[in-house]
């Protein structure tokens, strides 16, 4: 309430005014100075936000569960309407308390238990949609709304608790089968990498082995060509006599042996026509 006389309207203050008991507008901050008789009935309106509790209430949901709610408003005088804050209500504060109890009422009674402990923010953004829905017309802005506590029933918290105790142990019994499950995963990929190391070494083993065997075998038939091949040079290069020679020389090793018959073969004499030109080749010389 503003006094006659000099009066000093803070920064977040707006002097209503009333002249001969008629508005008469509203004065901003600094020193403002109001009639006496003729001024009368001013006052002083604050447009800082308000935090306004709501005491808890006991209220009904939709499925019949009775459960205890207390929260609070916060909101705040519009400047540019801050007289129908004067005009229209005599006591904003009072009145949206009052209509913030029986919102909360209509709230609830729209929803079932589950939903009213799980979705506090939904319930907050309906508790400010419909409050602000008829504080507008006061000059006041609800700026946000918020639960601070929910209490269901005894009962129901005794069977939220055996609730929770099921869901955690059931928890437990999942992790630790996962747990044994990525363990057996783990185990059996392990296996599976060695069987497949193994198999690979022994893979790789025979391949050399093989590789090996093949080398030999490429170095043993080259082995035997080269053979061949000096055998093949070497009888090349014997001619007619060499091979009469070695001929007699067979001949005369079976002579020394004990039998006393001799069987010779048609091609002997052609052998040893060889010699018998050598000889008679020999013999003038030798004369």
């Amino acid at each position: 309430m503003a006094h006659w006389g000099l009066n000093v309207v803070k920064q977040y203050e707006r002097l209503v005014v009333f002249t001969f008991g008629n508005y008469g507008g509203l004065r901003g901050p600094g020193m403002r100075w109001l009639w006496p008789f003729i001024n009368n009935g001013s006052l002083i309106a604050d447009l800082r936000e308000v935090p306004m509790p709501i005491p808890r209430q006991t209220n009904i949901t939709r499925d019949n569960a009775p459960i205890d709610i207390d929260f609070f408003v916060y909101m705040r005088v519009l400047e540019e309407r801050a007289e129908d804050t004067v005009l229209r209500v005599s006591n904003f504060t009072a009145a949206a308390q009052a209509l913030s109890m029986t919102s909360l009422r209509a709230v609830i009674g729209e929803m079932d238990l589950d939903d009213v402990l799980s979705k506090r923010e939904e319930i907050n953004a309906k508790l400010q949609a419909k409050l602000d829905e008829v504080t507008v017309n006061w000059g006041v802005k609800v700026t946000r709304v918020e639960i601070k506590e929910v209490e269901p029933p005894r009962d129901v918290q005794d069977a939220m608790n055996r609730q929770l105790s099921a869901e955690r142990t059931r928890r437990a019994a999942v992790t630790e089968a996962e747990g044994e499950r990525d363990a057996a995963i783990n185990r059996a990929e392990g296996d599976r990498q060695a069987a497949i190391l193994k198999a690979e070494g022994s893979k790789q083993s025979q391949i050399l082995e093989a590789e090996g065997e093949r080398q030999a075998t490429i170095l043993r038939a080259e082995g035997y060509a080269d053979a061949l091949h000096r055998i093949n040079q070497t009888a090349n290069s014997l001619d007619s006599r060499t091979m009469s020679l070695q001929y007699l020389e067979t001949m005369k090793d079976i002579g020394s042996s004990p039998s006393t018959k001799f069987i010779f073969p048609l091609e002997f004499t052609s052998m040893l026509q060889p010699l018998v030109r050598m000889a008679s080749d020999r013999r003038p010389d030798d004369e």
